[in-house]
């Protein structure tokens, strides 16, 4: 089976959920850029409530190249930024310190494109799933996959529903602060769960 969706920046817990049965995962990179969704974005709590880090474009989120060429606003320094907010967040929290290192050296790369960089999210946080999972991209566009080999999720998380889905409970770092938030980042169940993320994923 072969699940096509866009490449999102450490996706949030749901995605995780939905296809982590899945053996093959295809990410689409001839898809027109679309705003107001988690290709540039990603959800984390800290003390005041939910954090939403995004990755600053070149050309604005209002432009419509191919994902794989969409180019990010490295002058910014966004990746300091976002690494400065993670590390604050989850400094408390009973993984962070096992992450940190190769985390921080995650963010201390510079990347052209976001397509590159959310790749590489996302291909850490499978190996520190322990998800054996193939990762492959499409060759070309197809609106329609009518194959049954085929489950097209492209867009169907989106920052306007991602929270309308039966949540995997964990204790979060400042829950007892802000009440529980679901589907957050996945970065937030890995500071919290570490070894054991990947167990909740699977319900057991």
């Amino acid at each position: 089976m072969n699940l096509l969706t866009e490449i999102q920046y450490f996706p949030s817990i749901i995605f995780y959920k939905n296809s982590f049965n899945i053996t093959n995962i295809v990410f689409e990179q001839y898809e027109s850029y679309q705003k107001m969704s988690f290709r540039n974005r990603c959800l984390i709590v800290g003390a005041g409530g939910i954090i939403k880090l995004s990755i600053p474009l070149e050309t604005g989120r209002d432009q419509k190249e191919f994902i794989r060429d969409v180019r990010i606003a490295e002058k910014q320094k966004w990746r300091q930024q976002h690494w400065r907010t993670i590390s604050s967040c989850y400094n408390h929290s009973p993984w962070f310190d096992f992450y940190r290192d190769e985390l921080a050296h995650l963010y201390e790369r510079s990347h052209n494109f976001l397509f590159d960089w959310n790749v590489a999210c996302f291909e850490w946080t499978v190996e520190k799933l322990k998800w054996p999972v193939n990762i492959s991209f499409t060759e070309r566009f197809l609106k329609n996959y009518d194959s049954p080999d085929w489950v097209d999720c492209r867009n169907t998380i989106l920052p306007k529903n991602y929270h309308d889905v039966e949540p995997v409970k964990y204790h979060q770092v400042f829950e007892e602060r802000v009440g529980f938030l679901p589907n957050l980042s996945v970065l937030d169940l890995l500071c919290c769960e570490g070894n054991k993320a990947g167990d909740l994923l699977m319900g057991k």
